[in-house]
């Protein structure tokens, strides 16, 4: 079984994440905890009452998955993100990491035959538990390095995440993407691990291989690099630095494609 519909990868992976967030959190100070984070509009603890409302919303959609009952409505979600703004940050951060804990916990103690027979409703798609994993995933991780970043600049997104998440990318390009301004086939070559995409930047495509007709420009980067730019992670300094390697694209246009959440 791949990672595709195996979900033990996506349990240990968000383990893993938990378990980095929680140790990055639990030394921090109140002052710390209203810190920014690496979004400016965001402090550590709203970046914690992020996870945390997040958490609770899987968790309805777990135990939903589990009882085959009817998946949570968007009134469900607006009442428990309504309880979480209202918390003062101590209290965010704390329960962020709490609630957190007990949805890794939970799907840590399913049975072989709840997994098998795990399937969901949401957002318009029937998942398993792998596909609920994959997103829950996708949010925690990247968050977390919103936090991490914020106390070490040199602080990445996981590399066990970044493995898991890598070949899935171009699925996110209608939620996260923009058209560019001016338009361009851009070819792209990661590493760690090592994949090549076709970057459509006026349809928002990114696809596994080459493209048929001759790119126009060209990106080099870590494969952890191409997970934060597509979620609009990767400032100016990416190039300054090296870690974005471009040849005629340019990267604030590129930037823009992808502003992030």
């Amino acid at each position: 079984m791949d990672s595709a519909t195996d979900p033990g990868p996506w349990i240990r992976a968000l383990r893993a994440s938990h378990d980095r967030l929680t140790d990055i959190v639990n030394p921090l100070d109140p002052d710390q905890l209203r810190a920014r984070s690496f979004d400016s509009e965001w402090s550590i603890a709203d970046v914690l009452s992020h996870l945390g409302s997040g958490a609770e919303i899987f968790l309805l959609n777990l135990n939903s998955g589990l009882a085959a009952g009817d998946p949570p409505s968007r009134e469900d979600y607006q009442a428990i993100w309504d309880v979480w703004n209202e918390l003062p940050p101590d209290e965010q951060a704390a329960r962020g990491v709490a609630v957190n804990g007990s949805l890794v916990g939970l799907v840590e103690s399913l049975s072989p035959e709840q997994v098998a027979a795990f399937r969901v409703a949401m957002f318009g798609m029937t998942m398993d538990l792998a596909g609920l994993l994959r997103m829950r995933l996708s949010e925690h991780a990247v968050h977390t390095w919103d936090v991490a970043v914020a106390l070490d600049p040199s602080a990445r997104v996981s590399p066990d995440a970044v493995t898991l998440l890598i070949d899935g990318v171009g699925n996110m390009m209608p939620w996260m993407g923009k058209k560019a301004a001016s338009p361009q086939v851009i070819a792209v070559t990661t590493t760690d691990p090592e994949r090549a995409f076709t970057l459509d930047t006026g349809g928002v495509t990114l696809t596994a291989g080459t493209a048929d007709a001759a790119p126009s420009g060209s990106i080099d980067l870590t494969a952890e690099a191409l997970l934060r730019l597509v979620y609009g992670r990767v400032d100016e300094s990416a190039a300054a630095s090296g870690e974005v390697r471009a040849s005629n694209v340019d990267l604030a246009g590129l930037r823009a494609v992808f502003p992030g959440f």
